[in-house]
């Protein structure tokens, strides 16, 4: 019997920030003060300084990417005001300009879905919402999925997971029948704008858009991924809802005590290694924190040897990202995760081959990332280019 799919409302609103690579020095700071998390905060100001962490200062979600088109940070909302807007006020008008956080606040969807390979879960996951008109960002990491909806569209995200089979087990969690089929996804009732009837309209829509908007797939020489995760840390102190509760004020003698360091539950040798990495500017890194699961790096193979034996996972991988750069469409472009990976799966045969287990997305501000293995990719952009390129 096949395990249900499961998928869960994260607690909080999130933003989604675009950095351009030339502005990263200027706010390699701002990245690092987001990453490490607060474990001494100002009394005073304790509501403030630690919305968005749990108890024991985890965040409830956090991913920072750097990619040869952009750097890309999704965090809390509170982080995004009172971090990162300080620092974009303070640059130079026409540099300020080029920074952007997201005007709307966005939700994000866990996604546990281990009875399915990779590339059929980012087809059953996004078909439906794409279907519904849904703009969504797509985030593989080592040990879950991660899909960022609008705030707003919260109603129809849980119409369109409901038409597609799943149910409720919770008012924030959504469960697939075991028997659930993963045939294309045309029962679910599409929107009148945009009107695609079925999944083969969807992809063919958004390889127009993409050709329209000039986006043309591309590999970076040279570069290949691993993707790792940071070793399981002790969950004893892992909290199952990280939204934080009345802080205690009781003095000790050393004054105030009522949070755990985050030292206490983190590995530091690998968030070392990853500062490391951080201060180089490196081509290519992607790494995710979530409050159920270590942490998940995708990142340059180079740069492996800098965690050592911080890390574990497949050391040997040969990932390759095939980068889409989506300057020219707006946050609210829908099907682009749905259309490009359906339609590679499909031309592909990766599910009856099996090389749809090899398959993952990364979605970041302005970019879109399929990420394949060499020989595979290679593949891929035989089959995309003829498709977004002008005669």
């Amino acid at each position: 019997m096949n395990t249900p799919s499961q998928i869960s409302f994260l607690d909080g609103t999130f933003s989604l920030i675009h950095i351009p690579l030339c502005l990263y020095p200027l706010f390699l700071q701002p990245i690092l003060q987001v990453l490490l998390p607060q474990g001494d905060c100002d009394p005073d100001n304790l509501d403030e300084a630690i919305e968005g962490l749990s108890i024991d200062n985890k965040h409830g979600f956090l991913n920072i990417s750097i990619t040869p088109v952009e750097c890309s940070v999704v965090c809390h909302s509170n982080w995004a005001e009172k971090v990162f807007e300080p620092i974009i006020k303070r640059l130079p008008k026409d540099s300020s300009k080029t920074v952007m956080i997201s005007k709307d606040t966005y939700l994000i969807l866990s996604v546990e879905s281990a009875a399915m390979d990779a590339g059929s879960r980012v087809m059953e996951l996004t078909s439906p919402l794409a279907m519904a008109g849904i703009p969504i960002f797509f985030i593989t990491t080592y040990y879950s999925d991660f899909i960022l909806v609008p705030t707003k569209d919260r109603q129809t995200v849980q119409q369109a997971l409901l038409s597609r089979g799943f149910e409720f087990s919770d008012e924030s969690t959504f469960v697939s029948p075991s028997a659930h089929s993963r045939g294309p996804s045309v029962s679910s009732q599409p929107p009148s704008t945009p009107p695609p009837s079925n999944i083969a309209e969807l992809q063919t829509r958004t390889f127009e858009l993409l050709k329209k908007r000039d986006v043309v797939p591309y590999i970076e020489d040279g570069l290949s991924l691993v993707l790792v995760s940071g070793k399981e840390h002790s969950k004893t102190t892992q909290m199952t809802d990280y939204r934080r509760p009345a802080p205690s004020r009781q003095p000790t003698g050393n004054g105030y005590n009522s949070r755990r360091s985050w030292l206490d539950n983190v590995d530091t040798k690998l968030y070392t290694s990853l500062i490391s990495v951080l201060v180089l500017q490196p081509r290519f890194l992607s790494m995710t924190l979530a409050q159920e699961d270590p942490p998940s790096l995708l990142l340059d193979k180079q740069h492996l040897g800098v965690f050592g034996d911080s890390v574990v996972g497949d050391m040997s991988g040969d990932l390759v990202p095939i980068f889409l750069d989506l300057e020219n469409l707006t946050l609210e472009a829908t099907g682009i995760v749905s259309g490009v990976a359906g339609k590679l799966v499909s031309e592909m045969h990766m599910v009856d081959t099996g090389v749809s287990e090899q398959l993952s997305y990364l979605s970041t501000a302005r970019a879109g990332a399929v990420i394949l293995s060499y020989d595979q990719s290679m593949k891929a952009l035989e089959i995309m280019k003829p498709l977004l390129i002008k005669d």
